[in-house]
């Protein structure tokens, strides 16, 4: 009774110290609004916001095409001048352009010690030095000598050369030496499971593989599965000498320093490729089975680039922190663009990230306070936990503390809406939140998959940057839509690119048609010099998902979209995740999953859903700090955490806790799963249930689960 006395007691001077402050916030607002009218003018970022970003071309009853009514901006315009068709080029024009310009950084690492943690465990952790930095021309050196050196190793123009490691600066280097020689790169994701290293390495025939220190030994395996690899070049560890003993016989495994002194001496000349060549053979995560490979030309890698420079505002003092894999086509194409803009790009990598990270001794510093980027490139899959890790920080936090967050929260997201900076209210409160990032970020770029409307929003008011989500795939080299950094709603993907059209088609089964209100809906295809030229040695596959018209290339992406009075695209649907329940209800999984992750009881899930049943189901891996929460909330204390994921208690109360989550994102009752199993391991690339890139594996997560699916259905 006491205790509920009290706790009633707080809740009234909580209420009552809030109250007075939104009654003295009132009173400012009222009194300064005059002078924030004239020096932010406010209009005008709502005009910029609302303005008509893409128009119609073409319509009938079937289909519509957009087009940007936006021009090629100065960066754009000097790659047009400066006849720039390829890569080579490129880095040829920046490395006169910018010289003696920092272009890329390395972290130095100086030891790593033995740390001892508060449990009595032992973890190693770096000591961390400054980045050390190669200029331009520098780079441009290093990569010219590393491309004759691949040559003199027995390495020829014009094939395929596997490039396996994680980002870093020799992956850039290693690239452009490729480049210059005319050699087609393979890229292949660092997280790949063997199977999907040994297809990619397999289908395309390569005898030479560029590698790192870290997954070298992968080839004690790899090899025997891979029988034309002659020859390993490894990028070397800062710290620890790399052992090359143990190898396939006949195999050369060659330092990657090495290579480049090499071709330092080497009488090769220089290759140049055309646009038309092939660049890349980009091997996609494989989110519904064997990794495909998607030819991509320097002439498609060069539109993007183009169409990027257009959307991105790009400053002097701007630097890039580069930590997702280079093998992804959206972080070529940023760090590309930062190449052709001279911005310069620091390495990192998830474990030495922030001050927090697992590799970072206590007391050091990570690399973005060390770097202090303005610009940055993520996924939603890393926004989603930061934005979980701010709720988390605050939730922990006095009852005070949780209202005045709450309160300053809604006060800036009021005022943004409304066109205003907030920069009291930043300065005292979310500038403290920014500094996990160096605090001099200033625009974070989005892609890979959907980004939820909760964390874009969130990220956007805490962190107090640009959030700019984009939507691309592979096949079209990452190009597509932006948003314009301008834009104050959240959920959509912006117009489309200076370089490629926009069609909605309509898709009867699920109905969406262009004639749809109060927006034109449909399956959305891409046009334009960004679309690839097909799937490596899939002619069969090239056909169904790609065509030619009026002299344009296009791309059927299965995504379903709708466009908005603005031009803007917004993405609704994927017609492959689209079931359609025995009532005659449409579920989008995605959709339903995407919303559903920012619950912070669950970690990642899988919505499945049987056309035969009234009501999907869900198979949720869940968070184990907010799992044991739950648990003891429940008298479930002291308990493994795998005993608490085979609780039907906490299958229950995981349910509600499903439910109200859901209802605060606005999903119908049909959408939201009526049963859940909790999968106690976490999903992984090396499981074969997520892909490379984190992306479900849909009939794989199935066929692991499909005992728990039947048990599921039957209760």
């Amino acid at each position: 009774m006491f205790i509920e006395d009290d706790a009633q007691m707080e809740s009234f001077w909580v209420q009552g110290i809030i109250g007075t402050l939104k009654a003295i916030t009132l009173l400012a607002d009222i009194l300064t609004l005059p002078v924030y009218l004239v020096l932010q003018r406010p209009w005008k970022r709502r005009e910029e916001a609302k303005r008509v970003k893409a128009k119609a071309i073409t319509t009938d009853e079937t289909s519509m095409t957009y087009r940007t009514i936006e021009p090629p901006r100065e960066v754009h315009v000097k790659m047009l001048q400066a006849n720039i068709d390829t890569l080579e080029k490129m880095f040829n024009y920046v490395a006169k352009t910018h010289s003696t310009k920092r272009c890329l950084g390395t972290r130095q690492i100086l030891s790593e010690e033995d740390e001892v943690q508060p449990n009595g465990r032992i973890f190693k952790k770096y000591n961390m030095g400054e980045y050390k930095w190669k200029n331009f021309i520098e780079v441009e050196r290093m990569a010219s000598s590393f491309g004759r050196g691949l040559r003199e190793c027995g390495q020829e123009p014009q094939r395929n050369i596997v490039l396996f490691a994680e980002t870093r600066a020799e992956w850039m280097i290693a690239a452009h030496g490729c480049f210059k020689q005319s050699m087609h790169i393979v890229t292949v994701y660092a997280t790949l499971g063997d199977e999907g290293v040994a297809h990619c390495i397999s289908e395309t025939e390569v005898t030479t593989v560029i590698t790192s220190h870290d997954l070298l030994p992968k080839f004690k395996v790899l090899l025997e599965k891979c029988p034309n690899v002659d020859t390993i070049i490894y990028m070397e560890d800062q710290l620890h000498k790399t052992d090359t003993s143990g190898f396939k016989e006949g195999v050369k495994i060659i330092p990657f320093s090495q290579v480049v002194r090499t071709g330092q001496d080497s009488k090769f000349e220089s290759l140049p490729p055309k646009g038309d060549d092939i660049a890349i053979i980009m091997y996609t995560s494989g989110s519904t089975g064997t990794p495909k490979g998607v030819l991509l030309s320097h002439k498609n890698l060069i539109a993007t680039m183009k169409g990027f420079c257009d959307v991105v505002p790009i400053f002097p003092d701007d630097v890039l922190i580069g930590f997702l894999p280079l093998a992804h086509v959206f972080e070529l194409l940023a760090e590309s663009v930062c190449l052709m803009t001279g911005v310069p790009i620091g390495y990192s990598t998830p474990l030495t990230l922030i001050d927090t990270s697992s590799k970072i001794m206590r007391g050091s510093k990570g690399d973005a306070t060390v770097l202090k980027p303005t610009c940055m490139t993520s996924v939603p899959l890393i926004l989603d936990r930061i934005s979980k890790g701010i709720n988390d920080k605050i939730n922990s936090g006095s009852a005070f503390k949780k209202a005045l967050f709450r309160f300053l929260y809604q006060y800036k997201l009021n005022w943004t809406q409304k066109g205003y900076l907030t920069p009291l209210v930043d300065r005292l409160v979310f500038h403290k939140v920014s500094k996990l990032l160096g605090g001099r970020v200033r625009i974070i770029m989005s892609g890979g998959a959907p980004l939820s409307p909760d964390t874009h929003e969130q990220i956007k008011i805490c962190l107090c940057v640009d959030l700019v989500q984009g939507y691309g795939l592979t096949e079209t080299t990452s190009g597509a839509t932006v948003m314009d950094y301008r834009d104050l709603t959240y959920g959509r993907t912006g117009a489309p690119l200076t370089v490629c059209d926009i069609r909605l088609v309509n898709w009867e089964e699920g109905n969406y048609r262009v004639t749809n209100k109060p927006y034109p809906q449909g399956e959305v295809l891409i046009g334009g010099d960004c679309v690839s030229l097909g799937y490596y040695k899939l002619p069969g596959k090239t056909a169904e998902d790609f065509f030619e018209e009026d002299g344009r290339r296009w791309f059927k992406t299965g995504d379903v979209g709708e466009i908005h009075p603005d031009g803007v695209l917004k993405i609704i649907d994927r017609k492959k995740d689209l079931v359609k329940l025995q009532a005659g209800e449409y579920v989008s999984l995605g959709k339903v999953e995407s919303e559903l992750k920012t619950c912070p009881y669950i970690e990642n899930i899988c919505v499945y859903g049987d056309p035969s049943k009234q009501f999907t189901v869900g198979l949720v891996v869940p968070n184990q700090k907010h799992l044991e929460e739950l648990a003891q909330r429940h008298g479930l204390e002291n308990k493994h955490f795998d005993e608490l994921c085979a609780s039907p208690v906490l299958e229950k109360a995981m349910i509600k806790e499903i439910a109200e989550h859901a209802r605060k994102c606005k999903l119908q009752k049909f959408e939201v799963p009526a049963a859940i199993t909790l999968c106690k391991e976490v999903w992984s690339p090396d499981m074969g249930l997520v892909t490379a890139a984190f992306k479900l594996k849909r009939k794989d997560i199935q066929d692991k689960y499909q005992h728990d699916i039947n048990r599921m259905y039957a209760s």
